[in-house]
């Protein structure tokens, strides 16, 4: 008799469920590094441009390349940060900063 309950304790056993919870996690980090990272990045390229010391097309050469290597940097946070809302937090408010300063001041890019 403890073997049929046994074989029946087996077959009942429900299905291990789906779990979505941390794809959805890696799925957040994974768009945080590339949207916010882009946001970020463009940002700041646009405040760098600003207020490079060079003439204006090495202002731009010099800022995207600085504008590369903040993106990985992004992305590196993307997934060291504790959570996925912080890894979309400080790169948007980051770029929002950055953004927000280079167009309080478009007199700036006017200069050779």
């Amino acid at each position: 008799m403890s073997t049929a309950t046994s074989a029946n304790a087996k077959a009942t056993r429900p299905a291990t469920p789906f779990v979505w919870r941390p794809r959805v996690a890696v799925a957040a980090r994974v768009l945080a590094a590339t949207v916010a990272g882009y946001f970020f990045a463009h940002g700041l390229t646009a405040f760098l441009t600003l207020v490079l010391p060079f003439a204006r097309a090495d202002r731009v050469i010099a800022a995207s390349m600085f504008a590369f290597v903040a993106w990985c940097a992004v992305a590196i946070y993307a997934f060291a940060a504790r959570s996925a809302w912080r890894a979309w937090l400080w790169p948007v408010l980051g770029g929002a900063a950055l953004l927000g300063v280079t167009l309080a001041f478009p007199q700036f890019a006017a200069r050779a």
